[in-house]
C-alpha cells in the first residue's frame, strides 16, 4: 500500500497544494489533521470547504463529534481501511496534514505496544482533572515500580495515564513508540519563508474571525453534547471561548491564536527534520502555485509515492 505525502507547517498552503493536485491528475485527499476529524470544527480549523470536498474525494474529516475523544490508534485504522479502499477503486491517494503522530502512524506503524483502554482512559482522566498527577503518580509507583522509574516526564498528567494504561496491560517497561526499522521513501514537505508564515498566519486568524468563528463556537458550546477538553483546548477555539466568557477582547484572542499557531508550526518543522524523512520544497512569496505544484509533483515522480506499514 503507497500514497503520495504531502506535509508541512500549519498555514504553508499545503492544503490548497494538495486540492489542486488531486484535481489536476485524479487522486484522493486522506487528511493527517488531528483536528479535522471533528465535526461543526470548521472555520476554526480551516476546513476544506463543502464545495472543495464535492469536487475531490476527501477522507479523514469529520469522524467524531466535538464531544469525542480521537486517537492515533483510531486514526490509523480508519486511514488504512479508506487507503485500502481507494486502491480498490484504482486511484492513489495523498495524504496531506501536519499532525506528525498521524503521518508517522502510517509510515511506520506502531510497535508492539497495546493500544488505549477507554474504560480505563476515563477512570485515570477524570481523576487527574479532579485532584491533579499526584494521585496518578502514587498509583502507576505503586502498581508498576519498572514503569514508574522510567516515566520521562512525572509531572505531565497525560504521560501518567499512558503509563499507568501500560502497567494495567502487565508491560514492565514503556514499549518502543514505532517500527524504526522501517525505510521510507522521503516526503514532499512545504519550508516556508519565517517572515511569510507569519504573515499567512495573522492573515488566516483574522479571516476565520470574520468568517463566523464565534458563531461556530457559540453553537459547539450550546449544543446537547458540547466539546470534549481536546476540542477546547484547540487552538482558536481556547481564545474564542475566552472572549465569550468575556476574560479577552478580539484582538487579545486574535493575537494569543496567532502565537499559538505560531509556536505549533515551530513545532512542527523540527518533528519534521527530526522525526521524518522529507524533501523540503522552498516557498518564498514569488513562489506561484504553478510553480509549486510543478515542483511537489516532480518530487513525487522522481521518488515514487511513500509506503505504508499495514
Amino acid at each position: 500500500m503507497e500514497a503520495y505525502f504531502l506535509a508541512g507547517p500549519t498555514a504553508s498552503g499545503k492544503t490548497a497544494m494538495a486540492h489542486q493536485l488531486a484535481a489536476q491528475h485524479g487522486l484522493e485527499i486522506l487528511s493527517a489533521d488531528s483536528m479535522l476529524i471533528y465535526r461543526g470544527m470548521d472555520i476554526g480549523t480551516a476546513k476544506p470547504t463543502p464545495e472543495e470536498r464535492g469536487t475531490v474525494p476527501y477522507h479523514g474529516i469529520d469522524l467524531a463529534s466535538a464531544a469525542e475523544t480521537f486517537n492515533s490508534w483510531q486514526y490509523r485504522a480508519y486511514a488504512l481501511k479508506s487507503l485500502a479502499e481507494i486502491e480498490k477503486r484504482g486511484r492513489r491517494a495523498i495524504v496531506v496534514g501536519g499532525t506528525g503522530l498521524y503521518l508517522k502512524a502510517l509510515t511506520h506503524g506502531f510497535a508492539d505496544a497495546p493500544g488505549p483502554d477507554p474504560t480505563l482512559r476515563s477512570h485515570w482522566e477524570g481523576i487527574l482533572a479532579e485532584e491533579g498527577v499526584a494521585p496518578l503518580a502514587a498509583a502507576l509507583k505503586e502498581q508498576s515500580p519498572s514503569l514508574y522509574e522510567a516515566i520521562d516526564d512525572p509531572d505531565n498528567g497525560r504521560r501518567l495515564v499512558r503509563f499507568l494504561e501500560w502497567a494495567a496491560a502487565g508491560l514492565e517497561a514503556p514499549p518502543r513508540n514505532w517500527n524504526r526499522e522501517v525505510d521510507s521513501t522521503p516526503m514532499a514537505a512545504l519550508k516556508v519563508d519565517p517572515d511569510l508564515l507569519k504573515s499567512r498566519i495573522e492573515q488566516r486568524v483574522r479571516a476565520m474571525y470574520g468568517q463566523g468563528l464565534l458563531d461556530e463556537v457559540r453553537g459547539l458550546l450550546l449544543s446537547e453534547s458540547g466539546m470534549s477538553r481536546t476540542a477546547r483546548q484547540a487552538i482558536g477555539y481556547a481564545e474564542a471561548i475566552a472572549l465569550l466568557k468575556g476574560q479577552c477582547s478580539q484582538e487579545e484572542a486574535i493575537e494569543r491564536t496567532a502565537t499559538r499557531t505560531r509556536q505549533l508550526a515551530k513545532r512542527q518543522r523540527t518533528w519534521l527534520r527530526t522525526q521524518a524523512a522529507v524533501e523540503w520544497i522552498d516557498v518564498t512569496a514569488d513562489t506561484s502555485v504553478v510553480d509549486l505544484a510543478e515542483a511537489v509533483w516532480a518530487q513525487w515522480d522522481r521518488q515514487g509515492p511513500t509506503g505504508i506499514v499495514e
